[in-house]
């Protein structure tokens, strides 16, 4: 068998890659790609735990191994350092969420053929998957596609075609619903049965107006850095408490000791409130206002010492003068990365800051503004908390100088 015809690597999309650059669906290294086009598979390619592999849109690598999905991992965040011309002095093993971790996700519901799908989308379609198990979701949330589906088949509208955002609170699942028509007493009485009988912490309703809370018995809150902060509807949070504890865990170790530390992009206070529990000041900067007032609140009713600022970084960045005043930054942007506001942190003398990134592509543009402004790369963390997703991300530790 020609050796140009091995898998030798899996590509960013997922697909495996031969050695001569042919992209093969499902292929793991060591597979072989037979003149025929079939596949002989070798010694890392396993048997998927789901049997909706291959066409829900939800996983792409449940056909490897646990060594491979670490090397997948590792690589993305390597090659994409590599491809700016930036290595690391260290990079360390890559963290993997375990299955059924995901605290957060949204899926889509619609009427088809009858009945109610409820599920992911295909791989590069619009058809929804009615997933009859998941590996991914946290049980808790997958307990609730089958009452639903239950309740949205008592939907009038034939039309049905909504999303589905599932959020694991302290108090239990947070349910919002887009897409839904809640019209007249006796739809809002079903909709309030379903949330008690399915002991809901929190059920908001969009129809077109943005969420409103339909059911709320007490706050609800989620716990970052071991402090309850209010949860608003839809708000931003990491997937797995597994991939956020292993983000906390570098950012609160490379910054210990900074008596004043800036968070950037802070959301909820994920990072904030961790590092303001191990003796750092800290100011939280995050543009969405609902985020913003729920930091606040909570380090004012704990008398925790953030400062949370309201201000959006993309076109207000913190200036050098400003920055200047901390030991130690992170910043925690978009997709999109934070291009301006790593510029202005390039020319600063904060002597470390800590990058966490959920894009490797972004990232590694940035890594390179701040390597060129006078920052040495000193550690890559990889992290692979959207289990069997070519989603990965990345904690980084920047210092400058020597």
């Amino acid at each position: 068998m020609s050796e140009t015809s091995r898998i030798v690597r899996i590509a960013a999309k997922g697909d495996g890659v031969t050695e001569d650059g042919r992209h093969v669906a499902r292929a793991v290294p060591g597979d072989v790609l037979r003149e025929d086009g079939t596949l002989e598979t070798g010694p890392h390619h396993i048997q998927p735990p789901c049997h909706h592999f291959g066409k829900c849109g939800g996983c792409q690598l449940q056909h490897c191994d646990e060594e491979t999905l670490a090397e997948f991992v590792t690589s993305r965040v390597v090659n994409s350092a590599s491809g700016q011309g930036l290595e690391a002095d260290r990079n360390t093993a890559p963290h993997l969420s375990p299955p059924r971790s995901r605290r957060r996700a949204t899926l889509h519901a619609m009427r088809a053929g009858g009945r109610v799908v409820i599920g992911f989308r295909e791989a590069g379609s619009h058809r929804i998957v009615d997933v009859a198990e998941c590996h991914v979701l946290r049980p808790e949330l997958f307990a609730l596609v089958a009452p639903l589906r239950v309740m949205l088949a008592q939907e009038k509208d034939k039309r049905l075609a909504a999303d589905l955002e599932m959020t694991l609170a302290d108090q239990g699942v947070d349910l919002g619903i887009r897409g839904l028509a809640v019209e007249g007493l006796q739809a809002t009485e079903a909709i309030l049965e379903f949330a008690q009988s399915n002991r809901l912490a929190r059920l908001t309703i969009d129809q077109g107006y943005g969420p409103e809370a339909m059911w709320e018995p007490e706050p609800v809150t989620v716990t970052l850095g071991g402090v309850p902060v209010a949860l608003p509807p839809g708000a931003f949070l990491q997937a797995t408490e597994d991939g956020e504890a292993a983000l906390l865990a570098a950012a609160t170790e490379w910054l210990a000791g900074a008596g004043a530390v800036a968070d950037l992009f802070s959301g909820l206070g994920t990072f904030a409130f961790a590092l303001a529990k191990q003796g750092a000041k800290v100011l939280a900067a995050e543009a969405d206002q609902a985020a913003h007032h729920a930091c606040k609140g909570t380090a004012s009713r704990l008398q925790l010492p953030v400062h949370a600022l309201h201000r959006d970084l993309f076109r207000n960045p913190l200036r050098p003068d400003e920055l200047n005043r901390f030991a130690g930054a992170v910043l925690d942007p978009p997709r999109a990365g934070a291009k301006e506001q790593v510029r202005q942190i390039a020319g600063s003398q904060v002597p470390r800051v800590a990058y966490i990134s959920c894009n490797p592509s972004s990232w590694a543009r940035d890594a390179a503004t701040l390597v060129e402004g006078g920052y040495r790369l000193a550690e890559l963390r990889p992290v692979g908390q959207f289990r069997w997703s070519t989603h990965v991300e990345l904690a980084s530790l920047f210092v400058r100088g020597d």
